[in-house]
């Protein structure tokens, strides 16, 4: 059931302290202060309370994962439950030995875990060696943790999510790239796209490709909202990360909120910060009115997208 009455939405961009405890002290204070400024919904940026691990291949690297009822996310449930609000927690997830995820948890307005989004489409690229690190989430048969509601549907592996204030489509960074994810997303009854991200520059080739990346990742998620008619949120990450031996990575922020007709109602740029915005469902009705993409969909003619390549 989607939502019936507006929803505000936090994007918090930020990058990470070297410590994970100052990680996620600092992160929990930012949630307090978007709770402050109205916020009902908030969404951190994939990996949240780690450095982006990726960069290279260091078994060592596996330590970082922790279960879904470790401490982070028992912290984070129980401040959701004291400020009343929904959090979408990405984490490096240790489902079982030697079995890591790519995941977000999905924390309810009273603190209870509604369960996990493990991301789908895992990259492999120079310093973003992630097909290592992280087994794909499930097509079928989703296994979510003991305890949990699991989403109120899915899909092929992809879910959305009813809480309090908004039903939730959580994706997440190179999902953000596959139209079929949103697509089936937003076909679940997805009020509100969430894209938490870890995506930035190589150093050496930000002077001839960097804004056209970042015009390319936004370009590809307000899309989605569009052809869709739903919200779009993506936090990203921020900063500079290091890495021995290579020129690190320029995470370039510039995460967004956009509404289903790709306008942006709240944007960042590089630095640290927390973006507010109040998404009303009844824009999602009027934009499919006006523009009835779902309507004319020819869902007799689609079989061929199920092919790796048809010429």
């Amino acid at each position: 059931m989607s939502a019936t009455r507006p929803f505000t939405i936090a994007c918090i961009q930020d990058g990470v302290l070297p410590d994970r405890t100052a990680t996620v002290d600092a992160t929990v204070a930012r949630i307090r202060d978007a709770h402050d400024k109205g916020a009902q919904v908030i969404v951190l940026k994939e990996l949240f309370d780690a450095p982006y691990f990726c960069k290279k291949l260091d078994q060592a690297r596996f330590g970082l994962a922790e279960p879904v009822d470790g401490p982070t996310i028992a912290r984070m449930r129980a401040l959701a439950a004291e400020l009343a609000v929904v959090l979408i927690v990405p984490f490096y997830e240790r489902q079982a030995p030697g079995l890591y995820r790519n995941s977000a948890a999905v924390i309810d307005a009273d603190g209870t875990l509604l369960g996990l989004y493990r991301k789908m489409h895992i990259p492999h690229d120079p310093l973003f060696e992630e097909k290592y690190y992280f087994a794909p989430g499930e097509s079928a048969a989703v296994a979510q943790p003991a305890g949990c509601p699991g989403p109120a549907r899915q899909a092929g592996g992809f879910m959305v999510w009813e809480t309090r204030y908004a039903a939730i489509g959580v994706l997440i960074c190179w999902d953000q790239w596959y139209p079929e994810a949103a697509r089936i997303t937003a076909l679940l009854g997805a009020d509100v796209l969430v894209y938490p991200t870890a995506i930035g520059w190589h150093p050496a080739e930000k002077a001839t490709f960097g804004d056209a990346q970042v015009s390319a990742w936004r370009t590809a998620q307000r899309a989605h909202a569009i052809a869709n008619g739903v919200f779009v949120a993506a936090p990203n990450r921020a900063g500079f990360e290091a890495e021995a031996g290579t020129d690190g990575i320029e995470f370039f922020g510039h995460s967004f909120v956009s509404d289903p007709f790709g306008r942006l109602i709240a944007d960042a740029g590089t630095e640290p910060t927390t973006l507010i915005a109040t998404c009303d469902p009844a824009l999602i009705e009027d934009t499919r009115r006006n523009w009835p993409f779902l309507r004319d969909r020819r869902v007799d003619a689609y079989r061929p997208i199920l092919e790796r390549w048809l010429a």
